[in-house]
């Protein structure tokens, strides 16, 4: 079982909703609502076209609905769409290739896919940066983490959710 860092105890089951998807070739925009309000993003098809495709195919399948941020830390980011409300984790066979070599940067508001080891392990989870975290971004030595959006609106709310107090999840502390 994957262990969770931090849960929040009581919000943020989280639904996707295209807002503008006509094609890849546009950047499409994307809504998230969570239970502490709603937050939109711009997805960069022209920068990770394969990470905009997989992330739209999980949204347009209602992989994301009923869906938790069940890791957050305060100060760096916090990460969804990989756990149901009853923190069972969900199953996705579609994982897609690192594209970090994009120059993209995992600056505050980006989103970027939560991945494994494996550079090209990224399947459902991402994460918001909540602050810049230029230790996440490619390197000629190093693959780094995918951003492919970025948040427009809501950025508020997810300081919020990075502040809020958390339980304990499968042996971690409390913040």
């Amino acid at each position: 079982m994957t262990t969770l860092n931090t849960l929040v105890k009581y919000f943020l089951s989280l639904t996707l909703i295209v807002l503008s998807s006509s094609a890849l070739a546009e950047n499409p925009i994307v809504k998230l609502e969570t239970s502490e309000g709603d937050i939109t993003v711009v997805l960069f098809a022209d920068k990770s076209p394969k990470t905009v495709e997989n992330f739209l195919a999980h949204v347009d399948e209602g992989f994301y609905e009923n869906t938790v941020f069940h890791r957050i830390i305060d100060n760096f980011m916090v990460q969804g769409g990989g756990f149901d409300v009853d923190l069972k984790q969900k199953k996705t066979e579609r994982k897609v290739i690192n594209e970090s070599k994009n120059r993209l940067h995992n600056d505050r508001g980006t989103l970027a896919m939560a991945r494994t080891s494996d550079p090209d392990s990224a399947g459902s989870q991402f994460f918001i940066n909540q602050r810049n975290n230029p230790r996440l971004d490619w390197t000629p030595f190093k693959p780094g983490y995918t951003v492919f959006g970025e948040v427009i609106t809501g950025m508020r709310i997810v300081d919020f959710m990075a502040s809020t107090p958390t339980g304990n999840a499968v042996g971690k502390t409390d913040k």
